[in-house]
């Protein structure tokens, strides 16, 4: 028991080390793209704002690398100062020492999925509230219910909150459709209603609208005017909607089944979002198959020599799984296959793949 608590507080420290390096390189490639990209003259506050918003989710999705690179870098320090023989000659086979790094692992993948998803989403969506405000001057969101869609919108005009009683699959036609305007300072300035609005280019289009003006001293109804085709400015892009529409990443998954329920309620395809619920639910499988992998290539003694050759493919290994996993991803979000079938066949098909490499390694 001693042998094991030792082996999985090492593996436990290399997991932190690694992921604190690559934290620390991941912060700053994000602060110089930022600064690249943000328009206008924005603050080292605001930079380091965006960037420590960002750093959750690059995290959390470079987890199967930091696995498999802590995996190598524990069982080839273990080689390297004869551990692993000593534990081997105490009659504990190669199995019985993955024990611990495994258990650490499981707990490292429910953890991320029951704690660090939240943050995650959390974190990601305030990022992108925090980078459109910094560059349009507000926010925009999206809200989906039985009620229908809302959308609000920032930008030098002021915000705009829309209301439609349905859209399209890509959220950019909305039906049945009402505008409240706000001016600069944040009064409502113009309340607009229409058969339809269809995003252009920076632009709603919409379709037979009547506009009452809300300015005070005013009565709406005697400046109200009917407008065959009228365009109100937007901030909004196809890519930004669908983002906000179609991103499961930026919802909790304590959170996804209930909106998963309102999407299908609304008469929307929730079929991205079921898969993602699943890949979720399969994350610690993956990182487990992430491990064995790492440990299938480095349980050797290091006088065998080519140490560097099974470091790299360890690595080469685990990044082609890992593809194959986004691969099945997209079939199950296309409906190629079924999101269960998407979300546990490349796991557990890496697990057994892993622990055949490793069964043939200490067995021949």
């Amino acid at each position: 028991m001693t042998l094991h608590y030792y082996f999985a507080r090492r593996f436990l420290w290399l997991f932190l080390s690694i992921a604190a390096v690559f934290a620390l390189f991941q912060a700053f490639v994000d602060l110089m793209d930022e600064m690249r990209r943000l328009d206008g003259d924005p603050t080292m506050g605001q930079l380091l704002q965006l960037v420590a918003l960002k750093l959750p989710e690059g995290m959390y999705q470079i987890l199967p690398l930091v696995m498999i690179l802590s995996t190598v870098a524990l069982f080839l320090g273990l080689a390297r100062s004869s551990e692993l023989v000593v534990a081997r000659a105490a009659g504990r086979s190669g199995m019985a020492a993955l024990m611990a790094p495994v258990s650490v692992a499981v707990i490292i993948g429910g953890l991320t999925v029951a704690m660090l998803n939240p943050v995650v989403a959390a974190t990601s969506k305030r990022y992108a509230d925090l980078r459109e405000t910094y560059e349009n001057g507000g926010a925009s969101a999206l809200s989906i219910g039985a009620e229908g869609l809302w959308l609000r919108q920032g930008g030098p005009q002021g915000q705009s909150v829309i209301r439609a009683a349905s859209t399209n699959a890509e959220g950019t036609v909305l039906y049945d459709v009402s505008f409240v305007i706000y001016a600069p300072g944040g009064g409502p300035a113009q309340r607009v209603i229409a058969d339809k609005a269809e995003l252009g280019d920076a632009e709603w289009v919409l379709t037979k609208a009547k506009a009452w003006p809300l300015a005070a001293g005013l009565t709406p109804e005697a400046g109200a005017k009917m407008h065959e085709t009228l365009r109100i400015p937007s901030t909004l892009t196809r890519d930004s909607i669908r983002d906000r529409f179609g991103k499961p990443s930026a919802i909790a998954i304590w959170d996804l089944p209930g909106f998963i329920a309102d999407l299908e309620e609304a008469g929307f395809s929730a079929r991205r979002h079921v898969v993602w619920l699943q890949m979720e639910l399969a994350r610690p499988v993956f990182l487990i198959a992430m491990l064995l992998v790492g440990a299938a290539f480095t349980m050797r003694p290091t006088r065998l020599g080519r140490t560097g050759l099974a470091v790299l493919s360890a690595v080469l290994l685990g990044f082609g799984l890992y593809y194959v996993r986004n691969f099945a991803q997209i079939l199950g979000e296309n409906g190629q296959i079924s999101p269960a079938m998407a979300a546990w066949v490349p796991p557990v098909a890496s697990v057994l793949l892993a622990l055949g490499l490793i069964l043939h390694m200490e067995d021949g």
